[in-house]
């Protein structure tokens, strides 16, 4: 929803700023320009990226107009996950947490928590980690190393969505000025017609860099910040994964584990301790 009112705002903006000093839309709709423009863009996107990276461009994109997955809810049933298995592996021993692992989809325990099975990086964070810790033969120092190497690579295949698509952004002004010397280009071929004529062709020239400049940093860059911003809290949330699986690894009690990871949380979105002690109640696993 903000997503559109931003848009919204850009190009009511510029479009109600544009028309107060009686310009005429008719002259800003200039279809040769989108494809100079537009095509540019998409061509310069598909050769600078592999297919997953431009393909990604486009769902995430498209992404931002749904709510964030990584909202308060979804790190109190983080926390209720965590918890839930950490007291099921202390009461009854971490080989009952096998079954759960090895097929998380039938797992009784993760059945109830449905946004986080939805999340197939973090359910594989955390039964890949919960494998390694019952062969028994990972140190912890060695486990901090496993996890930071899977949360940096997962970091940099999530952050090239973005990454491009900044300088997909970047290039925007460039490509609208390359339309406009087009246009030139044709105007000068019609030197000799009348001024009016010339004038028109001249201002289609020039929609061509109005263009690429607004929608570099009117829509594009914002976009490509926007997911930057839930690939932050992605990580976090993966990252709270890490901190409750490397305090339960060296023997602290699944409360304060978890509480471990709450820490972790930005201020925002994290659940208070009251609220966290409720969770955990609500949803102890039965002796």
């Amino acid at each position: 929803m903000f997503i559109i009112i931003g848009l919204l705002v850009v190009f009511g903006s510029v479009i109600g700023g544009y028309v107060m000093h009686h310009g005429q839309i008719a002259v800003l709709i200039q279809v040769s320009e989108f494809i100079i423009i537009g095509g540019a863009a998409i061509g310069a996107l598909i050769v600078g990226n592999p297919p997953r990276i431009a393909k990604g461009c486009v769902t995430q994109s498209l992404a931002l107009l749904k709510p964030s997955p990584y909202g308060k809810a979804a790190f109190e049933e983080l926390m209720q996950v965590l918890y839930d298995m950490f007291q099921t592996a202390r009461r009854e021993g971490m080989i009952v947490l096998e079954s759960h692992i090895e097929t998380p989809e039938t797992s009784d325990i993760l059945k109830r928590y449905p946004g986080f099975l939805g999340n197939h990086h973090a359910v594989a964070l955390l039964t890949d980690t919960l494998k390694v810790l019952l062969t028994g033969t990972v140190e912890d120092h060695h486990l901090s190393e496993i996890l930071e190497m899977d949360l940096e690579k997962h970091h940099e295949e999530a952050i090239a969505v973005p990454n491009a698509l900044v300088k997909v952004g970047d290039a925007l002004p460039g490509f609208g000025i390359v339309a406009a010397v087009l246009g030139v280009i044709i105007t000068m071929g019609s030197i000799s017609g009348a001024a009016a004529e010339i004038g028109a062709k001249v201002a289609a020239a020039l929609v061509g860099t109005f263009l690429g400049i607004l929608l570099s940093y009117g829509v594009v860059g914002p976009l490509a910040a926007a997911i930057e911003t839930r690939v932050k809290l992605e990580h976090m949330y993966l990252s709270c994964i890490r901190t409750a699986l490397l305090s339960f690894a060296r023997g602290d009690s699944p409360m304060t584990s978890v509480e471990f990871a709450r820490r972790g949380i930005e201020p925002e979105e994290r659940p208070s301790f009251v609220e966290l002690e409720g969770l955990t109640r609500k949803r102890a696993v039965p002796a």
